[in-house]
Protein backbone atom coordinates (compact mmCIF):
# COMPACT_ATOMS: atom_id res chain seq x y z
CA UNK A 1 0.00 0.00 0.00
CA UNK A 2 1.31 3.58 -0.85
CA UNK A 3 1.87 6.04 1.83
CA UNK A 4 0.33 9.24 1.01
CA UNK A 5 1.98 11.21 3.03
CA UNK A 6 3.70 13.24 0.35
CA UNK A 7 3.43 16.91 1.77
CA UNK A 8 4.48 18.02 5.68
CA UNK A 9 3.80 21.74 6.58
CA UNK A 10 5.44 22.56 10.29
CA UNK A 11 4.21 25.64 12.20
CA UNK A 12 6.93 26.24 14.91
CA UNK A 13 5.01 27.92 17.71
CA UNK A 14 6.95 30.17 20.02
CA UNK A 15 4.15 30.74 23.04
CA UNK A 16 4.94 33.30 26.31
CA UNK A 17 4.56 31.34 28.94
CA UNK A 18 1.87 33.35 30.60
CA UNK A 19 0.46 31.70 27.42
CA UNK A 20 1.31 28.12 27.16
CA UNK A 21 -1.50 26.44 28.87
CA UNK A 22 -4.14 28.94 26.51
CA UNK A 23 -2.49 27.18 23.40
CA UNK A 24 -2.38 23.94 24.87
CA UNK A 25 -6.14 24.35 25.39
CA UNK A 26 -7.20 25.69 22.22
CA UNK A 27 -5.54 22.57 20.62
CA UNK A 28 -7.78 19.73 23.13
CA UNK A 29 -10.69 21.65 22.26
CA UNK A 30 -9.62 22.16 18.20
CA UNK A 31 -12.22 22.52 15.66
CA UNK A 32 -11.53 19.69 13.57
CA UNK A 33 -12.17 21.94 10.90
CA UNK A 34 -8.72 20.37 9.01
CA UNK A 35 -10.31 17.13 9.23
CA UNK A 36 -13.00 17.54 6.74
CA UNK A 37 -10.18 18.85 4.18
CA UNK A 38 -9.52 16.65 0.84
CA UNK A 39 -5.88 15.53 1.27
CA UNK A 40 -5.52 16.15 4.81
CA UNK A 41 -3.96 12.81 6.24
CA UNK A 42 -3.24 13.57 9.77
CA UNK A 43 -2.01 16.58 11.85
CA UNK A 44 0.51 16.13 14.91
CA UNK A 45 0.94 18.74 17.86
CA UNK A 46 4.40 18.15 19.49
CA UNK A 47 4.99 19.67 22.86
CA UNK A 48 8.54 20.93 24.04
CA UNK A 49 10.19 19.02 26.39
CA UNK A 50 11.97 21.89 28.20
CA UNK A 51 10.62 25.59 28.60
CA UNK A 52 12.95 26.95 25.87
CA UNK A 53 11.23 24.77 22.75
CA UNK A 54 9.28 25.67 20.15
CA UNK A 55 5.72 24.08 20.01
CA UNK A 56 5.65 22.05 16.73
CA UNK A 57 2.23 21.61 14.47
CA UNK A 58 3.22 19.11 11.91
CA UNK A 59 0.16 18.42 9.32
CA UNK A 60 1.03 15.63 6.80
CA UNK A 61 -0.81 16.04 3.01
CA UNK A 62 -1.43 14.00 0.05
CA UNK A 63 0.79 16.97 -1.81
CA UNK A 64 1.24 20.32 -1.49
CA UNK A 65 -2.09 21.59 -3.60
CA UNK A 66 -4.09 19.84 -1.29
CA UNK A 67 -2.61 21.79 1.97
CA UNK A 68 -2.75 25.13 -0.27
CA UNK A 69 -6.45 24.73 -0.78
CA UNK A 70 -6.61 24.46 3.03
CA UNK A 71 -4.51 27.71 3.60
CA UNK A 72 -7.50 29.68 1.69
CA UNK A 73 -10.40 27.94 2.97
CA UNK A 74 -13.62 28.56 5.25
CA UNK A 75 -12.05 25.83 7.47
CA UNK A 76 -9.01 27.03 7.89
CA UNK A 77 -9.72 30.18 9.12
CA UNK A 78 -12.66 28.38 11.47
CA UNK A 79 -9.79 26.18 12.43
CA UNK A 80 -7.65 29.28 14.01
CA UNK A 81 -10.35 31.85 14.62
CA UNK A 82 -9.58 31.98 18.73
CA UNK A 83 -5.52 31.94 18.63
CA UNK A 84 -6.38 34.89 15.86
CA UNK A 85 -8.59 36.51 18.75
CA UNK A 86 -6.34 36.50 21.07
CA UNK A 87 -3.69 37.90 19.01
CA UNK A 88 -6.02 40.82 17.71
CA UNK A 89 -6.89 41.64 21.37
CA UNK A 90 -3.17 42.11 21.96
CA UNK A 91 -2.46 44.42 19.48
CA UNK A 92 -5.02 46.38 20.18
CA UNK A 93 -4.74 46.50 23.67
CA UNK A 94 -0.42 47.82 22.48
CA UNK A 95 0.90 44.32 23.60
CA UNK A 96 3.06 42.18 21.85
CA UNK A 97 1.13 39.22 20.87
CA UNK A 98 1.76 36.22 23.42
CA UNK A 99 2.29 33.65 20.38
CA UNK A 100 4.09 33.87 16.92
CA UNK A 101 4.80 31.44 14.28
CA UNK A 102 7.29 30.07 11.76
CA UNK A 103 5.53 27.84 9.02
CA UNK A 104 7.94 25.46 6.81
CA UNK A 105 6.76 23.11 4.36
CA UNK A 106 8.38 19.93 3.19
CA UNK A 107 8.12 17.97 0.46
CA UNK A 108 9.09 14.05 1.33
CA UNK A 109 11.74 12.72 0.21
CA UNK A 110 12.80 9.40 2.27
CA UNK A 111 10.46 7.26 4.57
Amino acid sequence: MENNKNFVAINYIDCDDHYKDRFETLFASRAHAIDRMQGFVDMQVLKPQDDSGRYLIVSFWENEDAFKDWTKSPEFIEGHKRGFEDIAIAKKEGKTPPMKSDFKTYKVISR
